[in-house]
């Protein structure tokens, strides 16, 4: 069953391409309306991931039509599948999400740094206190451009960039007020709730960072991003870069994640910076997918307990891919309860 399944058609077409008739794709959504539960066999209404039935609601779905296995698709509802995980256990049901405390290091962005450090990784000077940042600016440790975003974030919501002190202050202070008015007020905490980053400007890269089920690291598959389009990859190149790749490894296995890990990396004058951590199925898979790697295919061998061959895992080199819009009829033409 995939959760929060939104617009992720093509996640869901892949795993139905590897299943063909031997099982079913569940989709669960706020909004029958989601255009990925048309790619679903059995489409599902389901609460918001705050309200206090969701999980129950969940669980009954999966009782009712034997699920194995739910992939979450949305950052909001890591955390709260991840904490619930030995309820889903009881009943069977892997949930592929990574450990709770590695889940807050990724909605976290300032977690997000601290951890990339401690595991001798390179991310951009990161900061969550106004005063502080402005000292680093005094004594050029820290030098415009800068991003700002919220320190616990998902997609492109808030993110700002400033070029000298009266932008700084005058973003910081709207990024506060705006972020309370959207989901994300949720789950900010504290009074330090922005992020103060400095900009990397160079090329970006994509990683699908790609653990089994036990949380043992098996491969990587690296992008470079040719264009973005709302916070997501819009073309890309499957490449080859050992260094990347070396990251993606050191990743994989300080994580503990489950399935797919969605990384950023920006390369800036030979030198390579992580930016985010998203451990779930990104934006970016797609471009891996119609490359060669079928991880599809590998986590459905995995819920059987079989092996795979590591050769599925890896991508051609050199294609490239563009994503299009196309339209889908959401009716009620799919099994179907609310």
């Amino acid at each position: 069953m995939f959760t929060c399944a939104g617009r992720r058609t093509y996640l869901l077409k892949y795993f139905k391409e590897q299943m063909g008739t031997s099982g079913l794709v569940v989709g669960a959504d706020m909004q029958l309306s989601a255009p990925a539960l048309t790619a679903a066999d059995v489409k599902v209404q389901v609460p918001a991931v705050y309200a206090p039935n969701y999980i129950d609601t969940i669980i009954d779905i999966c009782q009712k039509w034997e699920i194995k296995a739910i992939i979450p698709l949305n950052d909001l509802e890591l955390p709260i599948l991840a904490r619930n995980r030995e309820q889903f256990e009881k009943i069977g049901v892997i949930v592929m999400v990574a450990p709770t405390e590695f889940i807050d290091i990724c909605f976290d962005k300032f977690k997000t740094a601290k951890f990339v450090e401690s595991i001798g990784l390179s991310t951009p000077r990161t900061y969550i206190n106004l005063h502080k940042a402005e000292e680093a600016l005094m004594t050029g440790d820290l030098q415009f451009p800068l991003v700002l975003k919220p320190r616990w974030g998902s997609g492109s919501i808030g993110i700002e960039f400033v070029n000298n002190d009266t932008e700084l202050r005058e973003t910081y202070g709207s990024l506060l007020k705006k972020i309370k008015q959207t989901i994300l007020s949720t789950a900010s905490q504290g009074d330090e709730y922005i992020l103060i980053q400095e900009k990397i400007e160079g090329q970006e890269y994509g990683m699908d960072v790609m653990n089994d089920l036990k949380g043992s690291h098996q491969a990587v598959s690296v992008k470079k991003k040719l264009s973005m389009r709302a916070g997501e990859t819009d073309k890309a190149k499957t490449v080859e870069n050992a260094e990347i790749e070396r990251i993606g490894r050191i990743l994989g296995e300080n994580s503990g994640h489950l399935g797919n890990l969605d990384v950023d990396v920006f390369e800036k004058d030979g030198h390579y910076y992580v930016l985010e951590l998203n451990p779930r199925f990104g934006g970016g898979f797609p471009f891996s997918y119609e490359a060669g790697v079928n991880l599809p295919k590998a986590i459905l061998k995995w819920l059987n307990g079989e092996a795979i061959d590591s050769a599925i895992l890896i991508s051609r080199k050199n294609e490239t891919f563009a994503k299009c819009d196309y339209l889908v009829n959401v009716g009620n033409n799919y099994i179907c309860e609310k």
